[in-house]
């Protein structure tokens, strides 16, 4: 995979009050390369609890390959792939959500709890183009991984 058509990639989940810190931060390391920089805020929930946002934005090229070919380990891929036109939007980013619990156990699944978005490059930067470059980037993160 010479080049990497992601401007960056941006992974968030949050932490509540029932969770432990530490595995929700053990669960979106999952997706990053070792030792990446993770920001932590700590905010207030509706009622008064604490919430903890854990995030991390990878811009660097070897660093988005990295992520995408924990992309490429979801049993689901091909679905995701097909389902690009409504994954991809107008402003070229491109969505997915992760399972948090599956990601603590170092599985790749699609489920609640991580949230990435992925700014795709694309010129023009039309819908179209970016959902060819997303395609074309999983695809390659796929067969790379199964090599």
């Amino acid at each position: 995979m010479p080049s990497v058509p992601f401007h960056y990639v941006d992974l968030r989940t949050f932490c509540y009050a029932t969770e432990d810190e530490k595995r929700v931060e053990q669960a979106l390391r999952q997706f990053l390369p070792e030792e990446y920089e993770i920001e932590r805020a700590v905010n207030r929930g509706h009622h008064g609890d604490r919430i903890v946002v854990f995030s991390a934005r990878v811009d660097n090229a070897d660093d988005v390959r990295y992520v995408l070919r924990q992309l490429s380990e979801l049993s689901d891929i091909e679905d995701v792939i097909g389902e690009l036109d409504e994954r991809v939007d107008e402003n070229c980013a491109f969505f997915l959500r992760l399972d948090k619990q599956d990601a603590f156990k170092g599985e790749v699944e699609r489920g609640p709890g991580i949230t990435l978005r992925a700014k795709v490059e694309a010129y023009p930067a039309k819908q179209p183009a970016a959902v060819e470059n997303a395609r074309e980037a999983l695809e390659s993160a796929r067969e790379h991984t199964e090599a």
